[in-house]
């Protein structure tokens, strides 16, 4: 019931931001009013958003019509055989750094863990404190920070998908390490 009425949701939440953003109007990283420079919501992004929109469609649609498998696992097409059990089980493409540090902990229960903490803790970043700008391009360090992790986010997703062997398991303890050690840090660089 939950996959069926989430679209409706997000929906919903999509036309309030929109009549939101249309009454208060959107900020700048700064913070400083700039209501004498404002340009007009309807014309200009209406149109603008229409045509991100229509690009995006179109593009969805060549990749489903004409490449449906394209983002598939190509074992994924392999005829099942019942007494073998496949040599390298992996998850879905987005959650291949969930599973990198899932299997690199030996204790069941603390890779379950530690699997639930990877996902759940990504919901815990807009809380984190601001700094005295709204955005970090004007902090050197935490724009390093930032970009550290996000390679450490794609190195896990390549380890994720690689197999259980020497160099790839050790590196992704490591990456694990760094993907938490991310969390405590930012927040107290931010602020300087």
């Amino acid at each position: 019931m939950f996959h069926f009425l989430s679209p409706f949701l997000l929906a919903v939440l999509f036309v309030l931001h929109v009549i939101y953003l249309h009454e208060t109007g959107s900020g700048n990283p700064l913070g400083v009013s700039s209501d004498a420079e404002a340009v007009p919501f309807h014309r200009f992004y209406t149109l603008k958003d229409l045509v991100g929109i229509v690009i995006m469609a179109r593009l969805l649609i060549f990749i489903c019509l004409c490449f449906p498998d394209l983002f598939s696992d190509p074992v994924n097409f392999r005829p099942a055989d019942p007494i073998k059990t496949p040599t390298h089980i992996q998850p879905e493409w987005y959650f291949l750094f969930a599973y990198a540090i899932l299997r690199r902990v030996p204790n069941k229960l603390g890779g379950v863990i530690r699997l639930g903490l990877s996902v759940v803790i990504l919901y815990v970043i807009p809380f984190f404190p601001k700094g005295f700008h709204r955005g970090i391009q004007f902090n050197p360090l935490a724009q390093v920070v930032f970009w550290l992790f996000i390679r450490n986010f794609v190195l896990l997703r390549f380890i994720g998908a690689c197999p259980i062997e020497f160099p790839f398991d050790l590196i992704g303890a490591y990456r694990r390490v760094a993907y938490f050690m991310f969390y405590p840090i930012y927040p107290f660089i931010c602020l300087f």
